[in-house]
């Protein structure tokens, strides 16, 4: 099936996506394609964003006319989360349609395959809290951003999070800890960062790989769990695999409320299948939940219409909600390309522009109807993460998730000089001289 029957379809495609797209040609449109996963065994956590973005772009088509009244057209592409999918999806829409002005791969794995690709044919990738974590120093990837923060960032946080509960990080000393993670380039991509932490905090952690191919076949890691007893279990999972851990960690009676995912491993599909025994089960966010924000009165209304993209009782949850977040960033950019360029369907290079000018404070993100939901975020030349990168920590109550902390801010100090260390490395490796942010 072609990119283009494909979204076609899809409820609300071409012209309910694209709204005017219908009847404009190319050169007058916005080409938005996204890389989703709405089959296998990662469809449950992929389907939610993927209908979240397409529901902003939507709503922006139906409620504006599309940015500054250019549509965007809005297509999508099934990878299944497969790299080699991925790439051939890359390769299928980046000339399409006028050009891709922006690509979201939603795979860490995709991501890292898509780098050099996209750098060369200007089309800026944004992997929004995910995807190679030195891609933050924009000097070497002017092309790659990874804000609202990146998993190095996030495995700081988290820890901060387990030293203020334990009574401050001089408590770590001697503590062990578990880390189970997707044996994949994601699961992966934290361990350089606890590997340096447990060093300075003198902690130890065991690691528990999870083989994407047996995902809910983790009982042997489990019993391990309960015979080493560590002090909390942080996850790095995806898709099938965190409803497994967490009835897994039900079942061997490890504490739930010390049990802590990251925020790809915190979101409905990963607790609702488990029942009342994931209730207590903690994780990370870098978003808002729920529909009690001022932005619903557009979605709702686009619903009304019967443009929404998704069955309406479904809308709402944490990984729409990233969606959402991830659609408003990128219509954003494109704000500020416009800014520069013209009120008119830009390029790749010219996304580029914008989104390293983005710049979203509180008062402009309340104006957007979207306080509580995103963060704020500057994004300059050398730092594509943004500058303060936090995380909030959630629990499950077993209807709803609930915010259990303030902001808190990454070690940036410790991990900065990391991502500059690793982002020379690959220009070293690559023949690459990183640009001047002067």
């Amino acid at each position: 099936m072609s990119i283009r029957s494909l979204t076609l379809a899809l409820a609300g495609a071409a012209i309910g996506l694209a709204g005017l797209a219908g009847t404009a040609s190319a050169a007058d449109q916005i080409y938005i394609p996204n890389l989703v996963y709405k089959t296998g065994p990662y469809g449950p956590s992929g389907t939610p964003v993927a209908h979240g973005v397409a529901d902003y772009l939507a709503m922006i088509n139906m409620r504006d006319g599309g940015v500054n009244g250019v549509p965007i057209l809005y297509e999508e592409c099934e990878t299944g989360y497969k790299t080699d999918r991925g790439v051939e999806c890359y390769d299928r829409v980046k000339n399409q349609n006028g050009g891709a002005v922006v690509i979201n791969p939603w795979s860490t794995g995709i991501t890292y395959a898509l780098i050099d690709k996209a750098t060369a044919d200007k089309i800026p990738i944004l992997s929004l809290g995910y995807g190679r974590t030195s891609a933050a120093d924009g000097r070497v990837f002017p092309y790659v951003f990874n804000f609202p923060s990146t998993y190095w960032n996030q495995a700081t946080a988290i820890l901060k999070y387990i030293a203020d509960q334990e009574g401050g990080f001089d408590k770590l000393k001697g503590k062990n800890f578990g880390f189970v993670y997707l044996d994949h380039p994601y699961g992966k991509e934290p361990i350089p960062t606890l590997d340096i932490l447990a060093e300075k905090y003198g902690f130890t952690y065991d690691k528990y790989p999870v083989p994407p191919a047996s995902m809910t076949e983790q009982k042997s890691i489990w019993l391990q769990i309960r015979r080493s007893k560590p002090a909390y279990v942080i996850m790095w999972g995806w898709g099938a695999m965190n409803a497994t851990a967490i009835t897994e960690a039900s079942n061997v009676k490890y504490p739930m409320d010390h049990f802590i995912g990251n925020w790809w491993a915190a979101a409905e599909p990963d607790v609702v299948p488990v029942g009342e025994a994931a209730k207590g089960y903690k994780g990370a966010t870098f978003n808002g939940v729920g529909t009690n924000f001022a932005v619903y009165k557009d979605i709702n209304a686009l619903y009304a219409a019967g443009k929404g993209t998704w069955a309406k009782e479904n809308i709402g949850g944490v990984l729409y909600s990233r969606g959402l977040v991830t659609g408003a960033y990128m219509v954003e950019a494109i704000k500020v390309a416009q800014a520069k360029f013209g009120n008119r369907a830009i390029t790749g290079e010219e996304m580029q522009y914008g989104l390293e000018n983005l710049d979203l404070d509180a008062a402009k993100i309340e104006k957007l109807g979207l306080t509580g939901l995103m963060p704020p975020v500057k994004i300059t030349c050398d730092n594509h993460e943004g500058q303060n990168p936090a995380i909030l920590i959630q629990q499950w109550n077993g209807k709803a998730w609930e915010i259990k902390s303030d902001w808190i801010a990454a070690d940036t100090a410790l991990v900065r000089p990391l991502i500059e260390q690793d982002a020379a490395q690959y220009a070293k490796e690559n023949n690459i001289t990183p640009r001047s942010c002067s």
